[in-house]
């Protein structure tokens, strides 16, 4: 199932964004309604073993809170990445419904349908809004690139894959067998 953009003249805002009420996920970045497809079923096992790998490390290092598939809102725009970590420091922007700004890291898991659109639209988001540090995370290659918020834009500044061990800057004392995020042990 491919992304699909929903056209019209109409500029979507976040107030229009909770109105909606049928069954879909939907995004809206740059005034269009973006309806998401549903993940496949290994996409949601990648997330899930992530956030179980990050979660041990913040529970024992006390960094911040992890957070899965929740509304992150910049003013009128929403997405809804896999996986956000907001530090300890900023853990106001973390509200009763959704994240009110930009987290520290996001995770997307890659899908066929739209990764192109997590590499460009979603990245230049990210980064015009703060965010400190972006993975993107590939199931079909066992590859996870970790992006970092520098002056005029992102810097990658690793791609692991299912040999290496992965740590963040964002993230001190992070080490995690990337072979083990996509279940390859």
């Amino acid at each position: 199932m491919e992304e699909l953009l929903i056209k019209s003249d109409k500029h979507y805002t976040y107030d229009d964004y909770l109105k909606l009420d049928d069954d879909h996920d939907y995004e809206i970045i740059g005034g269009n309604l973006i309806m998401e497809p549903r993940p496949r079923l290994y996409h949601q096992e990648v997330v899930v073993t992530l956030t179980q790998l990050l979660g041990i490390h913040l529970q024992e290092s006390h960094l911040g809170k992890l957070y899965v598939d929740v509304d992150v809102v910049f003013g009128d725009q929403v997405v809804s990445p896999d996986i956000v970590f907001v530090s300890k420091d900023r853990l106001c922007i973390a509200q009763e419904m959704n994240i009110q700004g930009a987290p520290d890291l996001v995770i997307e898991v890659l899908s066929p349908s739209t990764q192109k659109h997590d590499r460009k639209v979603k990245s230049q988001l990210y980064f015009d809004k703060g965010v400190k540090e972006y993975w993107l995370v590939d199931p079909v290659l066992f590859l996870v690139e970790i992006l970092s918020s520098a002056e005029g834009g992102w810097k990658r500044v690793a791609v692991y894959d299912e040999g290496d061990r992965l740590s963040s800057p964002v993230l001190p004392g992070l080490q995690i067998e990337v072979k083990d995020i996509f279940g390859l042990t």
